[in-house]
């Protein structure tokens, strides 16, 4: 659903949702988001329905779970449901704005199922830092094919 990526403004802690993403969000007819973050790096913004599916996944595991008690709290400690205003805009909560620095210019990035929100400094200092490496490529080049598939010589 969510692809490329976008420069974006956040004024008065109030993203303005980028054009493309907001016209994908009024044709599905998606109004509610869980706005949240697994790091306090960078936001991620989730239309409420795929987030509700993320739960409903997570409900299947026990509560004594570790991983997933510890997932929970990140999630639930950066995490408040917004609605878009009228103008495409999102409340970004408090807390998770200050942890990431999400103030000012910044990029949205569509994640398949749901948007990233990265201060535009970081991410480019992340991605100067970590590039993708051949082993990276092969893993997901290996999720990709499918194991039943045959290679041509």
């Amino acid at each position: 659903m969510f692809r490329g990526s976008y420069d974006a403004k956040i004024t008065e802690g109030r993203l303005k949702m980028p054009t493309d993403f907001e016209k994908l969000l009024r044709a599905a007819k998606i109004d509610q988001f869980y706005i949240t973050s697994v790091d306090g790096k960078s936001a991620e913004i989730w239309p409420l329905p795929e987030w509700e599916k993320r739960e409903a996944k997570l409900a299947e595991y026990s509560t004594l779970d570790d991983a997933v008690q510890k997932y929970l709290s990140w999630t639930s400690y950066y995490g408040q449901q917004v609605e878009i205003d009228k103008q495409a805009r999102l409340s970004l909560p408090k807390t998770l704005r200050e942890a990431a620095k999400l103030e000012g210019e910044v990029r949205v990035m569509g994640k398949i199922g749901y948007m990233e929100v990265v201060n535009l400094q970081t991410l480019q200092e992340t991605l100067t830092s970590s590039a993708m490496t051949a082993d990276d490529r092969a893993h997901v080049a290996g999720m990709l094919v499918s194991q039943k598939a045959t290679v041509i010589p």
